[in-house]
């Protein structure tokens, strides 16, 4: 059975962290971003989820190998938002179906448990049945779906948003 290492994020995986998001922009709708990022344009995001505090970003690792990455961020940019928080995740295409998801998600919710944090929010563009899973394992819960609000690959995509608390 392998060994999989969750650890917060280090600077030194901002480029295998940049290679498995780019897969997602090039091959699915799961981001709505349209061209692969560069790892310069992800130091800015990478530092403001990484602080160690409120933000947290951890990574999974199998013998040195960066399999995936999960953390929180600001959910929106006015004050009185600041107990929310914006969960994210990736695992690398090819290490899906494998728990790392899981094993991120409750490591990155037992690292924020002493935050000043209510509520976790996530977005998942539809169709993912495996991301909608995941979220409704840790105790999230379907709050809002809004219809074509994305535009990628020539079609419009909806996008779920689902919430849950800190402490359930």
């Amino acid at each position: 059975m392998e060994e999989i290492l969750i650890r917060p994020a280090a600077r030194r995986d901002l480029e295998r962290m940049t290679e498995i998001y780019n897969y997602y922009v090039i091959n699915t709708p799961i981001t709505f971003d349209l061209t692969p990022v560069s790892v310069a344009s992800r130091v800015e995001w990478f530092e403001a989820h990484s602080d160690g505090a409120r933000y947290r970003l951890l990574v999974a690792e199998d013998a040195g190998t960066l399999l995936g990455f999960a953390g929180t961020g600001r959910f929106r940019d006015r004050a009185a938002y600041d107990t929310t928080v914006e969960a994210t995740i990736y695992c690398a295409h090819d290490a899906t179906r494998r728990g790392i998801g899981s094993k991120l998600y409750r490591a990155l919710f037992d690292a924020i448990q002493n935050e000043d944090i209510h509520r976790i929010m996530a977005g998942i563009t539809v169709p993912n049945d495996a991301s909608i899973n995941l979220h409704q394992r840790f105790g999230f819960k379907e709050v809002a779906m809004f219809s074509e609000n994305g535009r990628k690959f020539d079609r419009y995509w909806d996008v779920c948003w689902m919430e849950r608390p800190l402490r359930i």
